[in-house]
């Protein structure tokens, strides 16, 4: 379907994309308000603001986490892109319906220890499905998408800046126990986001420089099923042209590219990195 020359995704595509958002948002609502909020513990971002909003009043916390949203989703809708403030905005009213269901519920545990260990690893795994889905339930972090265009501040830096005057408030509104427990609880559920987003399984970039460039990528194509690149490069001191091989394989392969490389030419150099996302990169085994 094309609308003013823009061409839609498929309704399929937007399925998923709100199912992921529904199943994040009730993961993440039943995180907070079963573990978090019972125990005085509170999350970062525009989230955190609400919880000390609605502590603070008798306004509930899901009109908070909406009315607080919505001028970030508008800068996001002028600045940073119309579909990431959609989904962004699907995402929180999802939360906001999910909120007074388990607000009713009773906590799972009153122990502020258990509850910022797994209420932290519940929220994290919440956040993180919704942003595989597109979507946000923090506006701040569409402002710091836009202040990181403007200043020389990476996105998670602006984030942690936001977050530790929010969390930092909560030793006034609760105890300075409370601030305590929600730092540990954001330091988790940030691991856990980057889990869940990135995968649990990590890739490795890996630049082999060889003499046996031609032997070596044979070998990494035909018995690890990895795409090879080649680069052509020099060498620094002789001068000499050289391919360089450039791959990327999961955490898992590392010692076994070592020991396929370094079988061929003991001499090999390899450099190996940490990658974020990878798409493709792999190669059908050859039917004999």
């Amino acid at each position: 379907m094309v609308i003013a020359g823009k061409r839609l995704p498929p309704f399929r595509h937007i399925a998923e994309h709100v199912l992921g958002l529904v199943v994040g948002s009730m993961i993440y609502s039943a995180g907070l308000n079963l573990f978090l909020v019972p125990n005085e513990i509170i999350d970062g971002g525009v989230v955190g603001v609400g919880l000390i909003a609605a502590a603070l009043s008798e306004i509930p916390f899901s009109f908070w986490v909406v009315l607080l949203n919505i001028p970030f989703f508008f800068l996001g809708y002028k600045k940073v892109g119309a579909s990431l403030a959609a989904y962004a905005s699907v995402a929180v009213l999802i939360l906001s319906f999910w909120s007074p269901l388990f607000e009713a519920m009773d906590p799972i545990t009153r122990d502020p220890f258990l509850a910022t260990i797994f209420g932290g690893m519940i929220i994290g795994i919440g956040v993180g499905i919704v942003i595989r889905s597109g979507g946000s339930l923090d506006g701040t972090e569409i402002m710091a998408i836009w202040l990181d265009r403007k200043t020389s501040f990476s996105v998670g830096e602006i984030v942690m800046f936001f977050n530790i005057f929010i969390l930092g408030s909560a030793g006034f509104v609760f105890s300075w126990n409370s601030a305590m427990y929600s730092l540990v609880a954001y330091f988790i559920c940030s691991k856990m986001i980057d889990m869940v987003s990135n995968g649990l399984d990590e890739s490795k970039g890996v630049f082999i420089v060889t003499e046996k460039s031609d032997e070596v990528a044979d070998a990494v194509m035909n018995q690890m099923h990895r795409a090879v690149t080649r680069l052509h490069g020099a060498g620094g001191f002789l001068k000499n042209d050289k391919d360089i091989l450039y791959c990327v394989i999961s955490r898992l392969e590392v010692t076994r590219l070592k020991y396929v490389t370094h079988d061929i030419d003991p001499q090999a150099f390899l450099s190996i990195f940490d990658v974020r996302e990878v798409q493709g990169g792999f190669m059908k085994k050859r039917k004999h």
